[in-house]
């Protein structure tokens, strides 16, 4: 367990920071500047780290044996900057899925590409797994970051589309659920099976993606991942 846990936190770390990262640049694009501003547009772990979020909540439901949900801290964006309040709103909210969607499939490449060199070169096959492991966990992190965050539950950014879906009445009232949302979340985890069933496009795309580079995971890669993993 604590060697699978050293192969998937910096690519866990690596996922959330780039997913709001997203959101920050996607922002700029449309015309706010709050984030450039306050210097959230960086690859420094430091800042994107949220001590509730990304250390103790992730912590305590692994303690408890229970779904684990970690997340950095939200980059600050300020939507009515945005040249198009709606477009925007839109955009941003999805940037960060669309990462992780590109992340995956870079994955991909990843375990393909350091599959090709273990083979060529054997002295490098070592170093080579290692890395083929990080990207193969990272397939599937990241296509669950993208369809976890599309689930339509406030603060979420499935969220933000969906509000638009709403009469302007119950779009309001809905977006008043604010971060109360995660203890749903947290509860539609524990208790129902609900997100499993939400996830399926996930690991169905996580196994298509698995299945065609397959061939080129090296031998060693096995004793990184889990049994049955490949």
């Amino acid at each position: 367990m604590a060697q699978y846990l050293l192969l998937i936190a910096p690519v866990l770390l690596f996922s959330i920071i780039a997913h709001e990262y997203a959101h920050g640049y996607a922002a700029l694009k449309q015309g706010d500047t709050t984030a450039y501003k306050l210097g959230r547009l960086t690859w420094n772990p430091i800042k994107h780290i949220d001590p509730w979020m990304s250390i103790f909540l992730p912590l305590m439901l692994l303690y408890v044996h229970a779904p684990v949900l970690a997340g950095a801290k939200p980059v600050p964006i300020n939507p009515s900057n945005y040249r198009n309040y709606k477009r925007g709103d839109i955009i941003v909210s999805l940037a960060g899925i669309a990462t992780n969607i590109a992340l995956a499939i870079a994955c991909t490449i990843a375990v393909a590409i350091t599959g090709l060199i273990g083979q060529a070169i054997p002295a490098a096959s070592g170093i080579c797994s290692i890395l083929q492991a990080m990207a193969w966990f990272g397939i599937g992190l990241n296509l669950i970051l993208a369809m976890f965050n599309l689930l339509p539950v406030p603060p979420l950014d499935g969220s933000h589309v969906m509000k638009y879906l709403l009469p302007p009445a119950l779009a309001q009232r809905y977006q008043q659920i604010g971060f109360t949302g995660i203890v749903i979340v947290l509860i539609l985890l524990r208790y129902t099976p609900i997100i499993s069933y939400w996830l399926l496009p996930a690991f169905l795309s996580t196994s298509l993606l698995e299945t065609g580079v397959r061939s080129l995971v090296l031998p060693q890669t096995s004793q990184w991942l889990p049994i049955g993993a490949i």
